[in-house]
C-alpha cells in the first residue's frame, strides 16, 4: 500500500511538472534595461545580412543581432529577410527555390554600396548570404541572437542547430521571433525554455484584447511591432500580461527617445550606436529570464 502511494504521488508530481513545462512562457523579470536589437545587423553602415553588418552590430554593443531566415532548396538556413534574392543579391528568384551552392554564388554586397555611396566600402563587394550555422561558427556563444523564422517547417532544424552549439543554456542569449504563431507553437513545444516574440504588423492604431493577450501568455514571452502604430497604453496593457513590447524599426534619435518614453522594453534599429550612445533605460522595462 505504502509502496503504491509513492508511485501515485510521483506520477502526479510528473503530471503537473509535464503540464507546466508546456503551457506557460518563460518566465522574465523586470529591470531597467532598454534592449537594442541589431535590426539585420548594423544594416544602416552595411549590407543587410552579411557578416560586416553583423561584425558593425557587435562592436556597436548591440544587445542582440537579429537574423531572419529563409530555407534553401536543399534544406540550409541562410540569413535572409526576402523571399526572393532579388533586393539585395545580383540574382533573382525565390530562395526556397535555390540550392546553398546557387546561394553562395551571389553578390550580396555590392548592391549597398550603389545604394548607399557615403558607406560604402570596397570589402562589401561580392560578400556571401551567411548561413545561420556560419553565423553560429563565427560568433559562438559570445553574442546574443534574436532570430526570426520567416515561414513555417524551419522549427526543428533551427533548434537542433542551436543546441549543437550550445547556445540554449548557455550565457550566449536568444529569442526567437515570427509572424506565424504556428511556428512559435512549435518551437515553445521543442524548446520550452526559450522566449518567443509574437510580431505583428499593424496598419492602424495597435490594439489587442484581454483575451488576444491571454491566448499569448501561453506561448509567448513578448509583442515585437511596428513603432508607428503603438502607444502608451498598448504597451502598458502588454506588461500588465507580462509580456515586453520590442518595437520596429526605430532609426532616428527623436524616434528612439519617443519609443523609451512609452515604455517600451527595446527597439529593432539599423544603427545600434544612436541607441547605445543615449546609453536609455526604459521605466520598468523586462529582460528575459534564461532558462536553467
Amino acid at each position: 500500500m505504502r509502496n503504491s502511494l509513492i508511485i501515485s504521488f510521483c506520477l502526479l508530481a510528473l503530471f503537473f511538472a509535464s503540464c507546466q513545462g508546456r503551457g506557460a512562457a518563460p518566465a522574465f523579470v523586470f529591470t531597467g534595461d532598454f534592449v537594442t536589437i541589431a535590426h539585420r545587423g548594423a544594416s544602416g553602415h552595411a549590407p543587410e545580412h552579411t557578416m560586416s553588418a553583423y561584425d558593425l552590430a557587435v562592436s556597436s554593443g548591440a544587445d542582440y543581432i537579429e537574423i531572419d531566415l529563409q530555407m534553401t532548396k536543399d534544406g540550409e538556413l541562410i540569413a535572409l529577410h526576402d523571399l526572393e534574392v532579388d533586393r539585395t543579391t545580383n540574382g533573382s528568384g525565390r530562395a526556397s527555390l535555390m540550392t546553398l551552392k546557387e546561394i553562395k554564388a551571389l553578390d550580396a554586397g555590392s548592391w549597398f554600396n550603389k545604394q548607399n555611396p557615403q558607406s560604402a566600402e570596397p570589402s562589401y563587394e561580392d560578400l556571401e548570404i551567411p548561413t545561420l550555422e556560419e553565423i553560429f561558427q563565427r560568433y559562438g556563444t559570445t553574442v546574443n541572437y534574436y532570430i526570426e523564422t520567416k515561414s513555417t517547417g524551419m522549427e526543428n532544424k533551427l533548434i537542433n542547430l542551436l543546441r549543437e552549439y550550445s547556445i540554449i543554456g548557455s550565457d550566449s542569449k536568444v529569442i526567437l521571433q515570427s509572424f506565424y504563431s504556428k511556428s512559435l507553437k512549435k518551437i515553445h513545444r521543442l524548446a520550452p525554455g526559450i522566449p518567443l516574440i509574437q510580431l505583428y504588423r499593424y496598419k492602424e492604431q495597435a490594439k489587442m484584447t484581454t483575451r488576444e493577450l491571454r491566448s499569448l501568455e501561453k506561448y509567448a514571452a513578448g509583442i515585437g511591432a511596428n513603432f508607428d502604430m503603438v502607444d502608451e497604453e498598448y504597451i502598458k496593457k502588454a506588461h500588465s500580461h507580462g509580456l515586453a513590447v520590442h518595437l520596429f524599426t526605430v532609426n532616428t534619435d527623436k524616434a528612439i527617445q519617443r519609443a523609451v518614453e512609452m515604455g517600451a522594453d527595446g527597439v529593432f534599429t539599423d544603427y545600434p550606436e544612436k541607441v547605445k550612445r543615449k546609453n536609455l533605460l526604459s521605466k520598468g522595462g523586462l529582460k528575459f529570464k534564461q532558462p536553467e
